[in-house]
């Protein structure tokens, strides 16, 4: 039901216009109001979606009313009532937003046809009001979903060409052009889930950047670099905060490594791997240690870093490069002994990498065991086949979790992806279904497929809204929506990369062929 404000000085003009509007539209309610004073009090109280008003008046013409009028309450339609028709009424008119005219007297059917007008304009916005409404809750919903996604991308390298720039446009939330890695590793035993959805409340409130999945025990933060703030100042402000959130009154403790600050995006992945070896000892009193803090008593603690850095240790185990992972520790040792560095300093860095290892494949959902020297090792030679002995262990584990779950866990994987295509599917989600780390998801399929699990998702997508297409009764819109896609110019655009043409120009080809 709509309602009408009618104004006019003339009683006779007010009935008159109030009987044909009745007749015409029975359902809708009115008022009167006999000048413009009593007409900007009776749209306070009345709040009519359109206003019929006459222009002039005693006192306040009807243009001073509705510019007061519009003042407070700019959406109300209104609609002039006038006995003369001029250039200068007109241009005052537009200048407030009035868009239609009644000229004294009007017939019947002219009026009933400018308020049908009107209606189907109010109409017109509220549907586009409602849906952009839908919209938006629907990107509030899924940002969360989106935010895990962007962050695994980004630090473990799985960039869909697609989607990455178009989820990070969605995100946009706190985005600067330098960032850094917090790494949170938890205790065993708490309120893991919850202690994660605090954190993630806690990024969104402070709009200080994004929470990637938590594996592991592992959650890592993207924080985007404030303005008028040292990074040191605002990475110990973060740390605090999340130290205090309620995970840590359950009685268990979580750690904090923070990576350097990197310029651009692309880079953020060496502030991960950062964030990972200043976690290397989870026991210190303060519960965090920045990467730039970590002793460098001389060369060979840079030599370390720049072993672990050039052969990728962190990617090689990740991608089950068992061999390169050896070479890259052993070249490690070498690089001690030729120094002719103590024994035991040795022993602590490379206990230090052999500790990265087995957090990486915790990371991934493989629980190891401690890798931890079994003797005080009293040579380098003894180091060598200690370290050997460690690593092949924590190869043996990967592999026994490699062939014990991969097939099945594919296969089902699949099976999730083809059901639920149109729905918001994430690493996280699928993640839940197999009871595996989201990273190792990830890399497996990858593996196994030869494609990204979202690229799988897209094929699937895809090929549903071929087959709808053939419908001529659906909307492309509706498609979009049917098929998971919140957003008909993004999936537009995601068709076209796909299929090479159109959504409108492909739907045309298969309905003319199927002719």
């Amino acid at each position: 039901m709509y309602k009408i404000l009618i104004v006019d000085d003339e009683q006779v003009e007010r009935e008159g216009l109030q009987a044909i509007l009745s007749k015409g539209f029975p359902s809708f309610s009115f008022m009167q109001a006999k000048n413009g004073a009593m007409a900007i009090e009776a749209a306070r109280d009345f709040a009519p979606e359109l206003i019929l008003m006459d222009i002039k008046m005693p006192g306040m013409s009807g243009l001073e009313a509705v510019e007061r009028i519009k003042a407070g309450q700019p959406r109300i339609k209104v609609v002039m009532v006038t006995a003369y028709d001029s250039f200068d009424f007109a241009r005052q008119a537009l200048k407030l937003g009035v868009k239609d005219y009644l000229l004294k007297p009007s017939k019947a059917s002219e009026i009933i046809a400018t308020i049908a007008g009107e209606i189907r304009e109010i109409e017109s916005e509220r549907s586009a009001e409602e849906e952009q409404r839908k919209q938006k809750d629907t990107i509030r919903k899924m940002l969360p979903v989106v935010e895990a996604d962007v962050v695994t991308q980004l630090l473990f390298d799985h960039v869909h060409e697609v989607h990455l720039d178009d989820m990070m446009r969605l995100l946009g939330r706190g985005m600067t052009h330098e960032a850094f890695v917090l790494l949170v590793t938890l205790g065993g035993g708490g309120s893991e889930e919850a202690f994660y959805a605090a954190v993630k409340d806690k990024m969104r409130i402070t709009e200080s950047g994004w929470a990637g999945a938590m594996s592991g025990r592992h959650i890592p933060l993207i924080v985007f670099r404030a303005a008028g703030i040292s990074f040191r100042a605002q990475a110990s402000q973060m740390v605090q905060q999340l130290l205090h959130l309620p995970f840590r009154h359950s009685g268990n403790e979580i750690f904090i490594g923070v990576g350097n600050p990197y310029e651009l995006l692309d880079n953020i992945r060496l502030s991960y791997q950062e964030a990972l070896i200043s976690s290397s000892d989870t026991m210190l009193p303060s519960r965090h240690r920045f990467y730039c803090d970590l002793p460098v008593i001389d060369e060979l603690n840079e030599a370390l870093r720049s072993t672990l850095a050039e052969n990728r240790l962190i990617d090689n185990i990740r991608l089950d490069r068992w061999d390169q992972v050896k070479s890259s520790v052993m070249e490690l040792i070498s690089v001690y002994e030729s120094k002719g560095a103590p024994l035991v300093q040795a022993q602590q860095r490379v206990s230090e990498a052999l500790w990265v290892a087995s957090r990486v494949l915790l990371e991934m959902g493989i629980e190891t065991e401690k890798p931890v020297f079994s003797m005080q090792v009293q040579e380098f030679r003894q180091l060598r086949a200690e370290c050997d002995c460690l690593l092949e262990k924590l190869r043996n584990t990967a592999a026994s979790h490699r062939n014990r779950m991969e097939p099945d866990v594919i296969h089902e994987i699949k099976q999730y992806i083809i059901a639920h295509s149109q729905e918001d599917i994430s690493l996280e989600s699928i993640a839940g279904q197999v009871n595996l780390s989201p990273y190792y998801i990830s890399r497996m399929f990858k593996e196994q497929l030869g494609v990204n699990y979202i690229d799988f998702l897209t094929e699937c997508r895809i090929e549903k809204a071929k087959k709808r297409m053939l419908n001529p009764k659906l909307s492309m819109k509706e498609i979009a929506y049917d098929v998971g896609y919140n957003d008909p110019n993004y999936f537009s655009k995601v068709f076209k990369k796909m299929c090479g043409v159109s959504p409108t120009d492909y739907r045309r080809a298969a309905l003319g062929k199927k002719i």
